[in-house]
């Protein structure tokens, strides 16, 4: 993309859309494996991570100098995926909860969808700004 016309918000937006992504087909897999004996429920910790999908600058993470050095944690593309241990009672040792799963995939999907709105909107205004306020 163009900087001209797309500044780092967009980017930031894209990969805002691409963790969501991943996020959903995690909860889908989770709910697919709820009957699994000894399946860890897993997650993207979207704190932890989406500073660096929108590119602030005031968080400076870890660099990765040396191939010796540990790695300071997951990137954009790859991000860092948590498991949620199974509790005490479970008999099967599966953690995952199905109540839990379905409000995460809600609210992802809540949040995924008003990004995708945000991104529309601005996309209109270039629109509308091109062709001279006609289209």
């Amino acid at each position: 993309m163009s900087d001209f016309l797309f500044d780092k918000l967009y980017t930031g937006l894209h990969n805002v859309l691409d963790l969501r992504s991943k996020q959903h087909a995690l909860s889908a897999a989770n709910l697919a494996n709820s009957d699994t004996p000894d399946y860890k429920a897993k997650f993207i910790p979207f704190d932890e991570v989406l500073s660096d999908a929108l590119h602030v600058e005031e968080n400076v993470g870890m660099q990765r100098t040396d191939v010796r050095h540990i790695d300071g944690g997951g990137s954009i593309s790859n991000p860092d995926v948590e498991e949620i241990e199974a509790p005490p009672w479970s008999e099967d040792g599966n953690s995952v909860v199905a109540e839990r799963e379905m409000a995460r995939l809600s609210a992802n999907s809540l949040l995924y969808g008003a990004v995708i709105r945000g991104v529309s909107h601005r996309l209109a205004i270039l629109r509308y700004a091109a062709t001279d306020g006609k289209g």
